[in-house]
């Protein structure tokens, strides 16, 4: 258990919760559960220009609930508790597999969200089409742009403006069970060559075209974000072939591979982090031959109901005495010096998370082409078809 000896880091996750059991009992107050949990000394910090934050969310009047939506596995519920303890709005958590499900339920209007996870690739495609809102930033006391690492900020920011702010950034990779499978797996040629002979039955690909058809090219040397007919061809005849042996596609691979079910799986390197946490057995490893590096952010849709809600939600989430709750919680790697600096060493030094500069050379971030390129879209329906 991670234990600290300085008194301006958050508690411990089990204390945490304690305290939050306590204050929902009554058996103590709120400024009580503020005090002792960090988060009173987290709502005292304001902005140098005294701007709004949300400790003034309940007198703001927000409403009741927030909707917000995301990825599988990616969020602490203390966290959303916590939110709801602090300004008495709940927050209604709904997950999306793939980033072509979040455009098409924002584009056909069935999305009712105040808040979502988008991926870095897709931002510049909902700006085009006037999806989501340019963020207006005096309105986020928490988010501190100086510190960010301009690495992962780009993709939220277009002709200058911020239509979006970094929640964490990550890599794709491959989970194995190396309690039940003795080959090493080492590259995305190695996984597709495995998930057809010594894993067949027990492999799990993604539900998201980028990552598996991405994963595909890069196995026989192409893009990851290739859209060349020939290499997308060939990436198809690779997934076809391999199909007949996969236990899922599924975004959402985690219970699979808990269960013993699945033994093989592309994998988010928080993902992975959560399972060789739990499951030692179970090792992460990036594909030598090399795949995606990404950053998911948080924007609000331009037909969001509940903005004032939205905005408060996201400026409790930029709080580095938040944040680095969600951090532990999720084994996501942070873009906020102020957060990364709120980590034990042990997660800062942890290569599954922070992978070394050299592992990272290889790895392409998503490209917006590949998210309405119709000849991957086309790929994607044949392959789950088949």
């Amino acid at each position: 258990m991670w234990k600290h000896d300085r008194d301006d880091l958050p508690v411990a996750p089990p204390r945490f919760m304690d305290e939050f059991m306590r204050l929902k009992r009554g058996s103590v107050n709120r400024r009580h559960f503020l005090g002792v949990t960090g988060l009173g000394l987290a709502a005292a910090v304001m902005g140098a220009g005294g701007r709004p934050s949300w400790r003034e969310a309940r007198a703001q009047a927000i409403g009741g609930h927030v909707c917000l939506n995301s990825w599988p596995n990616y969020h602490d519920p203390a966290t959303f508790e916590a939110f709801t303890a602090a300004t008495g709005t709940t927050v209604d958590l709904t997950v999306t597999n793939s980033n072509e499900e979040m455009l098409k339920k924002l584009r056909t209007g069935v999305a009712d969200w105040d808040l979502f996870v988008p991926t870095n690739y897709t931002i510049s495609t909902y700006v085009e089409l006037g999806l989501i809102d340019e963020l207006a930033l005096e309105r986020l006391s928490h988010y501190s742009a100086a510190g960010q690492n301009p690495l992962f900020t780009g993709a939220g920011q277009i002709s200058g403006r911020t239509y979006a702010v970094p929640k964490n950034w990550g890599t794709t990779g491959i989970a194995t069970n190396t309690d039940e499978l003795g080959t090493k797996i080492a590259s995305w040629a190695d996984f597709f060559a495995v998930a057809m002979t010594e894993a067949s039955g027990r492999t799990v690909i993604h539900d998201y075209q980028l990552t598996t058809i991405g994963c595909a090219l890069v196995s026989l040397g192409y893009s990851f974000n290739s859209v060349e007919p020939a290499e997308l061809a060939a990436a198809e005849k690779l997934l076809l072939a391999v199909k007949p042996h996969l236990l899922a596609i599924n975004s959402d691979y985690q219970p699979a591979m808990r269960a013993g079910d699945a033994w093989l799986a592309m994998c988010w390197a928080n993902d992975g982090q959560q399972l060789h946490r739990d499951m030692p057995e179970i090792a992460f490893a990036l594909g030598k031959d090399g795949g995606e590096i990404w950053t998911d952010y948080f924007a609000i849709p331009t037909a969001a109901r509940n903005k004032a809600a939205a905005y408060a939600l996201l400026d409790f989430l930029m709080d580095p005495q938040i944040a680095v709750k969600e951090h532990l919680a999720n084994g996501a790697a942070t873009t906020d010096s102020r957060v990364l600096e709120l980590l034990p060493q042990e997660v800062r030094t942890n290569t599954i998370i922070y992978p070394d500069q050299a592992a990272l050379t290889e790895l392409e971030f998503g490209a917006a082409v590949t998210l309405t390129d119709p000849g991957r879209a086309e790929l994607m329906a044949r392959f789950k078809a088949a």
